[in-house]
């Protein structure tokens, strides 16, 4: 059994100051059955624990680490940058660098504003989409995630076409009436609420590929049916690629798919590893934002220039010609490894894939749309996880959340998970 003491005392200790003990409640391991680790550092693809214990890790920071831990280019653009400054609250040229190179990896994006974060990119393509229709609706997709600003805590309500209801404490019920919830991979779902509200949605967003119930693909044809449906009834369609923006593809699910959106969100690789986000789209939606139009969003450390110049050298390093092809190849060599593993339990398990993320589902059958994934065996996967966590593999505290294959997992890593793999489920699975 591994030694987890050190962990456990910093963990009492914070409970005692910060809310759960916890900054962001995905960390706290409750739906796994223990208390979280505290990580003392990272390289490549794998982390050390603050009690010693090493582990290949299969978070990568939630995504950004798609070059893995301790990235030297990455370090060495920090350090460059520090020995300047850390923040002016005005303008620097790394901005202007970080928006051309944005715009090259997503051609839909004219004009992008930076951010601090996920969550405000959504929050601001709301307001903007709001501002540029001057209708006061939207709609999301159950099981997609979009940060906790007010109005995306809600969940579906009792029908099909039917506003959300609050789900978190907090939220106002006035706020919860101008969300309205669709079905994922349901492509009518959305035209009823279209119907039922006609001309009072101003934008349609969701994650291309979700990411926030697992790991689910869009179906053939569904984002593309989406993008008709939306021109059609003069809707705004945002993307959010904070988790699929460079790891479904270099342009990621819009490049993936063949579907432009009119405003994009992004964040986590963007930064290198620090706090950042970013929201972008057509220029004549673009330019309502202030300073240019009437629509008001501001960030002191927006643009901060330590995040740009560590997004820059992550970006750079994507641009290379082969880095994709480099990273389907790990994560081909990821499934082909763990896939006789999974196999040997087609009543129990489903995977699913897409570019360097993926999901093990404990649930047979496939999972498509979100009510696929909530059937899934959360009491066993827990189990899992710690069986998991015990042989050296640290992968998401959640039965919801993405595997992330960065470029330096290696093929030691791979044999060493599908070993892992093998004694946890014949645990998890008895």
């Amino acid at each position: 059994m591994k030694d987890f003491s050190k962990s456990e005392a910093l963990f009492e200790r914070a409970c005692r100051h910060i809310p759960g003990g916890v900054n962001s409640p995905v960390r706290a391991f409750k739906s796994v059955g223990k208390n979280p680790l505290y990580i003392d550092h990272g390289v490549g693809g794998h982390v050390v624990d603050i009690d010693g214990n090493e582990f290949v890790d299969y978070i990568s920071s939630w995504g950004p680490l798609i070059l893995g831990h301790a990235n030297p280019v990455i370090q060495e653009a920090i350090r460059e940058e520090l020995a300047k400054g850390t923040s002016y609250g005005a303008c620097n040229a790394r901005e202007v660098e970080m928006a051309e190179l944005i715009s090259s990896f997503f051609p839909s994006v004219e004009k992008v504003r930076m951010v601090n974060s996920g969550t405000e990119a959504t929050m601001s393509a709301i307001r903007l989409a709001r501002g540029y229709t001057g209708r006061d609706k939207f709609i999301k997709f159950d099981g997609c995630y979009h940060g906790h600003s007010d109005s995306f805590l809600i969940n579906a309500g009792s029908g099909l076409a039917t506003f959300g209801t609050s789900g978190s404490a907090g939220v106002t019920a006035h706020t919860a009436e101008d969300t309205l919830v669709a079905i994922y991979n349901d492509i009518e779902s959305v035209e009823r609420l279209l119907k039922q509200f006609d001309r009072q949605v101003a934008a349609v967003i969701l994650e291309p590929i979700m990411g926030n119930m697992g790991l689910i693909p869009p179906q053939p044809g569904f984002l593309k049916a989406l993008r008709e449906l939306t021109e059609r009834e003069g809707v705004l369609l945002i993307f959010d690629e904070v988790i699929s923006g460079f790891r479904a593809a270099k342009g990621g699910a819009q490049e993936l798919y063949g579907v432009r959106p009119d405003l994009t969100c992004l964040g986590k690789i963007i930064g290198g590893g620090l706090p950042v986000g970013a929201f972008g789209g057509k220029v004549e939606i673009m330019d309502l934002l202030s300073p240019n139009g009437p629509v008001y969003q501001a960030g002191t450390l927006s643009g901060n220039p330590l995040a740009m110049a560590a997004g820059i050298a992550m970006l750079k390093q994507l641009s290379a010609p082969d880095f994709y092809e480099r990273l389907e190849e790990r994560s081909t060599a990821f499934e082909a490894a763990i896939r006789p593993v999974i196999d040997r339990y087609p009543e129990q398990l489903s995977f699913n894939r897409v570019g360097s993320l993926c999901t093990i589902f404990f649930k047979p059958g496939g999972v498509k749309m979100n009510n696929d994934a909530k059937q899934s065996d959360t009491k066993r996967y827990a189990v899992y996880f710690r069986e998991m966590l015990e042989q050296g593999i640290y992968l998401p505290p959640s039965q919801f959340e993405c595997i992330f294959i960065s470029l330096a997992h290696t093929e030691e890593d791979f044999i060493h998970t599908a070993t892992a793999m093998e004694k946890a489920l014949a645990k998890a699975l008895q």
